[in-house]
């Protein structure tokens, strides 16, 4: 239960409508208990009747007697049933809605985690897993919080009401009458153990088959084409396999309860009627209190059941909150460290900056020492691995570096307001990742404002407002998931007017042209020089041709700068850049 402890701040925040519904709860159960006790008065009183029905030297009639008494106790039983029924529904719509509200809120604080946890920590957990957590072991959670709280609730009152009835009633026919529920109390502790280690393993087997799933739905275009669905499947069939093994080893463990509560109720029950009579015979009891006696045992009899459920709650709902525990507890290493809005102009400085990827212990940077003057461009070239989308990555601060410091204005970057930071970067992965929704979303995506007009500009800018045109739905074409409707160039060209809609001050384009034909690329390279005007810009290509007209060009190789000067310089320098110009324009020339 310790993992539990989280949610004591959601149930002190709803804790007026937990209070209501805890009222609503002794109500109906008040109600509950009168019946027992209805019938206990009509049991004696036409027992009585029936015994002076042969020597009664009354005018009165003892049948007509004897049907007002069941008439008048039917209709009081009918009336607190009904009366029951109304403060049930009232507790429910108290306690059942607050746990509505604390998954809302879990939901919510999860998803904020999520956002808050930097790449590292996504490169370690598959989004399967992470996805199960934010659906099923919520789920499981509010089953606890809601309908396992209101049933504890319940039952503790209905017993503390019924036990204290008994008690007034015959305290001897009580005690024997109790004898089996230790035995359920200790059959309980033992069994609850192996619940909560049993549905831990489920909840772990079921993350897996999420990630399977989710990776198959991403990743259905290579299955395809490598005709690998039976083996996808086969997998897939595997691991279903283990879960459905697992739930039933979990279930056989809860099914234990049911027969054990028949037993126990029937043993209550078989006690009752022979203490009972004992007691009767000896004018202790009436006759009439044994029958209120068996329907008080009834009573119980759905809370005893219930105690398994609720235990099996309370395991599952802890083993699923201490999965969510465990990330919830990560302390992001990359968090705001000024509160304070920063406005940026541009002007970033790498001193000794070096990275190595803890996750790898990749040595992806080395001693890096680079000035981008506020409104130049800078270009960035070498192979793939050589550290390229690293460098940008340490600008936007999706990762902070390992040794040395990056300066921005000569602020030190990690005492810059975050949300400034990026807010003033428009930045081009080199994936060009689209959201599964229209092209407007995804090129309005940048900004909080829609502006048409804006928009329109934005995709001519970037070199595809004709082919959104020639779609049917124009803007309003879905896209798919991750922009699976579009082209490879189509896509970079998108996520490429995404940035000119959101016009922002510094420019980083990740070798987002490689998709791109040599002319539109050409055209949107333009586009760009008109826009990075006075404006701090950063461009990665493994095209030379779009790094020509830049202010200054840094060579990386295995983390390290090799060459940085001008392309002019560049060429006319022996070295790694110079090779691969030759080869490139030789291509061109061949063409």
């Amino acid at each position: 239960m310790q993992h539990l402890k989280y949610l004591y701040k959601f149930l002190w925040k709803h804790k007026l409508k937990l209070l209501v519904g805890t009222f609503f709860v002794l109500i109906s159960n008040i109600f509950a208990l009168y019946p027992a006790e209805f019938v206990r008065k009509a049991f004696d009183t036409i027992l009585e009747n029936t015994q002076n029905i042969n020597n009664s030297s009354s005018d009165t009639n003892p049948i007509s007697s004897s049907n007002k008494i069941i008439l008048k106790y039917t209709s009081l039983i009918l009336l607190f049933s009904v009366l029951k029924g109304i403060f049930m529904f009232f507790m429910r719509q108290t306690i059942i809605v607050v746990s509505r509200y604390i998954e809302f809120d879990l939901k919510n604080e999860i998803y904020k985690k999520y956002q808050q946890l930097n790449l590292e920590f996504y490169k370690k957990n598959k989004t399967g897993d992470l996805m199960n957590r934010i659906s099923e072991d919520v789920s499981k959670v509010r089953m606890a919080v809601g309908p396992g709280l209101m049933y504890t609730i319940n039952i503790t009152t209905l017993f503390f009401l019924v036990i204290n009835r008994m008690l007034d009633i015959n305290s001897k026919l009580t005690l024997f009458t109790l004898i089996p529920f230790p035995l359920l109390a200790i059959s309980i502790y033992y069994v609850s153990n192996k619940i909560n280690v049993r549905s831990e393993k489920a909840q772990k087997q079921l993350s897996k088959i999420t990630a399977i799933t989710q990776e198959s739905y991403s990743g259905i275009e290579i299955i395809k084409s490598f005709n690998q669905q039976k083996n996808i499947l086969k997998n897939f069939v595997n691991e279903c396999k283990k879960y459905t093994k697992k739930q039933i080893d979990l279930i056989e463990i809860e099914a234990f309860f049911f027969p054990l509560i028949i037993v126990l109720i029937g043993s209550s029950t078989l006690i009752t009627i022979y203490i009972g009579g004992l007691e009767s015979f000896k004018n202790n009891i009436s006759t009439g209190n044994i029958a209120e006696f068996i329907i008080y045992i009834n009573m119980l009899a759905w809370p005893i059941a219930s105690i398994g459920w609720i235990t099996s709650l309370l395991q599952r709902a802890s083993a699923s909150q201490e999965r969510i525990n465990k990330f919830l507890k990560i302390k992001p290493k990359i968090y705001q460290n000024n509160i304070k809005k920063t406005f940026i102009k541009g002007n970033i400085k790498f001193k000794d900056v070096s990275l190595t990827y803890n996750d790898t212990n990749i040595k992806a940077l080395k001693c890096i020492n680079l000035e981008i003057q506020e409104g130049k461009t800078l270009g960035v070239f070498g192979k793939t691995g050589s550290g390229k989308t690293t460098l940008l990555d340490l600008i936007t601060r999706l990762y902070d570096t390992t040794s040395g410091k990056i300066l921005i204005d000569n602020i030190d970057i990690k005492k810059i307001n975050l949300s400034s930071l990026r807010s003033y970067i428009g930045y081009v992965p080199q994936d060009g990742y689209l959201f599964s929704g229209t092209i407007k979303d995804n090129i309005i995506f940048s900004s909080d404002n829609y502006n048409y007009d804006k928009m329109v500009a934005a995709a001519k800018y970037a070199e595809i407002l004709d082919e959104i045109n020639s779609f049917k739905d124009g803007f309003n074409t879905i896209v798919g998931e991750r922009g699976v409707q579009l082209s490879g160039g189509q896509k970079q060209r998108l996520s490429i007017a995404r940035v000119f809609y959101k016009n922002p001050s510094m420019y980083i384009f990740d070798d987002c042209l490689s998709a791109i034909d040599k002319q539109k690329s050409k055209n949107i390279l333009i586009n760009l020089n008109k826009k990075m005007k006075s404006k701090t810009s950063i461009i990665v290509s493994h095209k030379i041709s779009s790094l020509e007209k830049l202010d200054n060009i840094i060579v990386l190789k295995e983390g390290e700068i090799i060459q940085k000067g001008s392309h002019k310089a560049l060429i006319n320098t022996k070295g790694y850049y110079k090779e691969v110009f030759i080869k490139q324009t030789s291509n061109l020339e061949n063409i």
